[in-house]
């Protein structure tokens, strides 16, 4: 006789939480700050990704903001506190620090994987105009990074 198959509830198993990590990069233009927001179809955020395993989150950040956009000069002036969202798509979190870059000269290189790059475009706006372009989650992310930079 074979035995029925017992199966938590689907709300008693805990997805695993998939790390993402960025950076919020500003660049002072004139006397106003910039952020850099990179669109891919419809969607704009600050340049990001996965944490592969065994990687430091600050690394994985760093080494994103490179491949994506090919900006090396980062500076971490405001220390390396971070402000992580609440869990979105999936079980995904993703932990933003903020940096200033001096230039803002950012090209998006072709990703090996996909023959392309992973956006469309790249834009430097001011924090107000970058609210109005990302969705509430980003925008929390953009007003920490405001809060930290203005004061």
């Amino acid at each position: 006789m074979r035995r029925p198959e017992i199966r938590a509830p689907f709300f008693w198993v805990m997805a695993e939480r998939i790390l993402s990590a960025g950076v919020v990069v500003v660049s002072r233009a004139d006397e106003d700050w910039q952020v850099l927001l990179l669109r891919v179809y419809n969607y704009w955020d600050c340049p990001k990704g996965v944490v592969e395993a065994g990687e430091d989150p600050l690394v994985a950040a760093c080494r994103e903001v490179r491949e994506e956009t090919t900006l090396e000069d980062l500076d971490f002036h405001w220390g390396e506190d971070y402000f992580e969202t609440a869990p979105y798509s999936g079980n995904k979190v993703a932990r933003y620090y903020l940096a200033g870059s001096e230039h803002q000269r950012v090209k998006l290189p072709v990703n090996p994987e996909l023959g392309r790059p992973e956006h469309h475009e790249f834009r430097w706006v001011g924090f107000d105009a970058a609210a109005k372009l990302v969705v509430p989650r980003v925008s929390d992310v953009l007003a920490w990074a405001r809060t930290r930079v203005e004061s």
